[in-house]
């Protein structure tokens, strides 16, 4: 297993990972499969503005990635990012999400930021725990919020204090 920073040759690979998640999970709330352009734009923009994007290999492959962006687009926002993480189907349950998510938070606090979000649909308590387990603390829940395969979805706000 290889943890490492993203490069323009990985993005068929996040391209596959996003599609995958939008195609069979409530963890992204699109509807719609996006394509290469706009998963090259996705990391160039990320890149570009100094944001981590983070992957993890094996036997050649990606087969999950990590990264955090801007919270909220005003500039009193500046110092919160929101994480966004995803493991291919495949290798769920291995530990490679800890192990991105901890990689990312650590980048987070070289970076001097303060708070951390994530936006976790609610009945995914797999990732509530995994971020539970790494300090997140739940501070709110927003109830039918959004809407996916028929049904309502609630999101689950988690923060982490960065500062510790």
């Amino acid at each position: 297993m290889i943890l490492r920073d993203a490069a323009p040759s990985d993005v068929a690979d996040l391209l596959a990972i996003h599609n995958e998640a939008v195609r069979d999970t409530t963890a992204i709330w699109d509807e719609t499969e996006t394509d290469l352009a706009e998963r090259s734009a996705w990391l160039e923009g990320r890149l570009s503005a100094g944001f981590p994007v983070l992957v993890v290999e094996i036997e050649g492959a990606v087969v999950g990635y990590a990264s955090y962006g801007p919270w909220r687009p005003k500039t009193g926002y500046r110092h919160t990012v929101e994480d966004s993480l995803y493991v291919r189907s495949s290798h769920q349950g291995r530990g490679l999400a800890s192990i991105l998510l901890d990689a990312l938070i650590a980048r987070a606090r070289e970076a001097g930021l303060h708070r951390m979000v994530a936006m976790i649909e609610s009945t995914n308590t797999l990732s509530v725990g995994l971020h539970e387990r790494r300090g997140f603390r739940t501070a709110g829940v927003l109830t039918q919020v959004g809407s996916k395969f028929g049904r309502w979805l609630d999101l689950t706000v988690m923060q982490l204090d960065l500062d510790r």
